[in-house]
């Protein structure tokens, strides 16, 4: 791969403790990923991003960071990890790390520092504490909630209150502290030094929080996606922390990158994470959020192509993640969400630019969303007041055979840390490999044959969506069966009649052909 190998990549997404289980406790793990290895470079994708397996509590999935400079051992060590980077940059693949720089872990020995200091020491200032609010602070200092439902803030057994955008056990770091930027510079080189190409940097919309801390001044609850304008998200101070880290990525050789994880409130804030001197990509939530619907996507991928244009940035693709309803359910469920999953994944690889994909998404997996109660372990479900069930549904192992307690995901006789519905054996790895009407080998095809060069949109009818790629043309029909002139078929997401001169494309299907 060339230096800007990112600008057209096929990133896939690997939430660790689903992927692969290698000793059977249930639970996915680094030397589980190293062996599947080959099936990723196998499938056709240019690097992986594996998300957060530093030493943790696991209160929300590895988000709550204890250490930022080691593995947990849930996972395995940094032993595996060097022996994992080194096998994946052998088959040709790189490897993107989550970092999570919002908000530490309870846990990590900051923390507990700052609560045994007293109030405006050193020790209390790495984090927001505020006195509160009403006669005796029995008040938080604001109005804000908390992500994950609740209040945004805790009080100290001092009186003093924490914040915490998301849970309790997640204290949000204080970002116009020196100590907290120069410890995340070293952080970064010291993964960078191991070998990592890359970062994926969690809630990077939301470490610089206005002025003031001022009232939010609405009711109601915030959901985790919201795009709208707030105080503790997508402030501008956030982008000086870019430079001076984009300086540090641009010191090692070959090439390292790092993409945002940022809910802006329009393509144009987005793309304002990606002028030359901050960072390389950012996800592109507003396609993601957008409908099955022709004129929609068309405005999204508009929107999208004209924004990061001004700052030569390429536009980015996903579909799924793990914080969000697996598309296949998004987009109907059962036969009609599969269709529409099959269209979906060969619009969006046509489009320019780098697409993310989420485990399992390449097996037509759904959302998982009859999981017993007792088994919910996402704090979103606790601290809603068991109203929201959280995303534990997108997070279900992966099935890799047709037999076996888990499926594959570990070995025959242990149990994943989520169930796994039974039907799922026929989504398996095993039972799609070499099926040419499989969802995974339509990806695997898909891959091989995704094309590139100038994109030029084809005006067409209005539940048509046309576009060329040089000498491809990509067509995806969203409304009823439609007739187009017939030539060589490259890739198609379901069968397509041929009448003589002409080719019938059926409802929520997509095709590439040979202009």
């Amino acid at each position: 791969m060339d230096q800007r190998w990112w600008r057209n990549a096929v990133i896939y997404q690997v939430y660790v403790r689903s992927f692969a289980d290698s000793d059977g406790d249930g639970v996915g793990d680094l030397p589980g990923i190293r062996s599947r290895l080959p099936y990723l470079a196998g499938l056709g994708v240019d690097a992986l991003w594996i998300t957060p397996c530093y030493p943790s509590p696991m209160n929300d999935g590895g988000y709550d960071v204890a250490d930022y400079r080691d593995i947990d051992p849930l996972f395995g060590t940094l032993d595996d990890a060097r022996a994992l980077l080194d096998d994946a940059h052998r088959l040709g693949l790189k490897v993107i790390l989550d970092i999570v720089p919002n908000h530490t872990s309870s846990a990590h020995r900051w923390f507990p520092e700052a609560l045994a200091a007293a109030p405006g020491t050193p020790e209390r200032n790495r984090y927001i504490f505020r006195p509160g609010r009403g006669a005796h602070g029995e008040l938080p200092p604001n109005d804000w909630e908390s992500i994950f439902g609740g209040a945004a803030w805790t009080r100290a057994a001092d009186g003093e209150w924490y914040l915490h955008i998301f849970d309790s056990s997640q204290p949000d770091l204080n970002w116009e502290n020196e100590e907290v930027r120069e410890e995340f510079r070293e952080i970064l080189r010291f993964w960078l030094d191991l070998g990592v190409d890359g970062f994926r940097v969690d809630v990077a919309h939301g470490m610089v929080k206005a002025d003031g801390l001022p009232d939010v001044g609405a009711t109601g609850q915030r959901a985790l996606l919201d795009t709208r304008p707030l105080p503790y998200f997508d402030q501008d101070g956030v982008h000086e922390i870019y430079r001076e880290w984009r300086k540090i990525l641009d010191s090692y050789s070959p090439a390292r990158i790092a993409v945002a994880e940022a809910w802006t409130s329009s393509a144009e804030r987005t793309a304002r994470y990606l002028r030359p001197d901050e960072l390389h990509q950012a996800f592109n939530f507003h396609y993601l959020q957008a409908g099955w619907d022709a004129a929609e996507l068309r405005a999204v991928i508009d929107d999208t192509l004209a924004a990061v244009a001004p700052v030569d940035a390429p536009a980015t693709w996903v579909l799924s993640n793990h914080d969000v309803h697996r598309h296949v359910t998004r987009y109907g469920g059962g036969d009609v969400g599969l269709r529409r999953a099959r269209a979906a994944i060969l619009l969006m690889l046509a489009l320019p630019g780098s697409v993310y994909l989420y485990q399992g998404e390449e097996l037509g997996l759904p959302e998982v969303l009859d999981l017993p109660d007792e088994v919910l372990q996402d704090p979103m479900w606790e601290r809603s007041g068991h109203t929201d069930r959280g995303r534990d549904g997108c997070r279900v192992p992966l099935p890799w055979s047709v037999e076996g307690t888990a499926l594959g995901f570990g070995p025959d006789g242990s149990r994943p840390w989520l169930p796994q519905p039974a039907d799922w054996a026929a989504l398996s790895v095993a039972a799609q490999e070499g099926d040419p009407r499989s969802m995974l080998e339509l990806y695997r095809s898909a891959l091989r044959a995704r094309p590139a060069g100038d994109f030029t949109w084809v005006d067409a009818g209005p539940d048509l969506l046309v576009f060329d790629r040089d000498a491809v043309r990509c067509t995806v029909n969203l409304g009823a069966p439609t007739r187009v002139r017939a030539s060589e078929v490259l890739v198609a997401s379901g069968p397509c009649e041929v009448e003589g001169d002409h080719m019938l494309i059926p409802t929520d299907t997509a095709v590439w052909q040979v202009l």
